[in-house]
């Protein structure tokens, strides 16, 4: 090869190396720019928490001239609303809604995945369309079936609707994950002597520990969230959730925003600690979760 092509072939060679690396700047500027506009709201809501009414009015931008905790001490001690007991409402209907889906939903994602008998893609079918059913639809058949039982006003009863429409997704995913498994682990344990309950427990639940944990992170957001079904069902105020709590702030005429953003942000609290003490979890789970559903 002469100087003048090897000189060409390094110069080409050059010119590709900027051109991914200006592509690569480009990219990881835009994903920067996106990652800002989706922090910024949570940080504006933060300043702004330690600001008074008439502060806030004046420039809702900028920040706080000096720290006014009254805000903090106005959502904590309110004699009508008792956060930390919406709090407490709230971790109660959610604990009881995400053992009921990650439990329930390991065994029919099993069973379907594995058990093949007839009607198996129908019964398949039939959970995933209550993916499809738009919640608001049944709002008002919901609150006369409640009544009539005297359901509502109940934590406990609360949680069966939560239940009900995290069954679909979770069963969804544990089942496409189930199907990514070789059935020599069954066949293995079947050998040394395990029973189906032992084999089921011991061996394929900490299996399928990774998509479990991505269904409890989506349904212990979704569960603490969740707004319309506790404002139909829950009228007493000692049963309030967080998001009915943080609704009743809100005036007909005014508002005290920088009180809202106060009580948001201790509502934020639980799931911020729940990510970080389970993240490593978290980050298996929905890559796992990605992948095999």
């Amino acid at each position: 090869m002469s100087a003048r092509e090897l000189s060409a072939v390094q110069s080409n060679s050059t010119g590709a190396k900027i051109k991914r690396g200006v592509s690569a700047a480009a990219a990881n500027l835009a994903m920067a720019i996106f990652s800002l506009s989706c922090l910024f709201p949570v940080v504006w809501m933060a300043y702004s928490s330690f600001k008074d009414q008439r502060e806030f009015n004046a420039n809702v931008i900028s920040f706080p001239v000096k720290l006014y905790l009254q805000n903090y001490q106005n959502v904590i001690g309110r004699q009508d609303a008792n956060l930390l007991r919406a709090i407490g409402n709230s971790f109660f209907v959610t604990l009881i809604a995400i053992v009921f889906i990650v439990l329930f939903g390991f065994l029919t994602g099993y069973m379907l995945g594995r058990v093949k008998f007839r009607g198996n893609r129908a019964v398949f079918g039939m959970f995933l369309l209550g993916m499809l059913i738009p919640v608001h639809s049944l709002m008002v058949p919901m609150y006369v079936l409640f009544r009539q039982f005297r359901f509502t006003d109940s934590l406990t009863a609360l949680s069966l609707p939560y239940i009900a429409f995290g069954l679909p997704i979770a069963i969804f995913l544990v089942e496409g994950y189930i199907k990514g498994i070789p059935a020599s682990f069954e066949e293995a344990a079947s050998i040394d002597g395990c029973n189906f309950h032992r084999t089921l427990f011991t061996i394929m639940l900490p299996i399928c520990k990774p998509v479990l944990a991505t269904v409890a992170v989506i349904q212990t957001f979704a569960c603490w969230n969740e707004f319309s079904f506790a404002l139909v069902l829950i009228s007493n105020a000692k049963k309030r959730t967080v998001p009915l709590e943080i609704a009743m702030l809100k005036g007909q005429y005014s508002s005290n925003y920088p009180q809202i953003f106060a009580t948001m942000l201790l509502a934020m609290i639980p799931t911020i600690i729940f990510y970080f003490v389970f993240r490593k979890q978290v980050m298996k789970g929905m890559v796992a979760g990605a992948v095999k559903g």
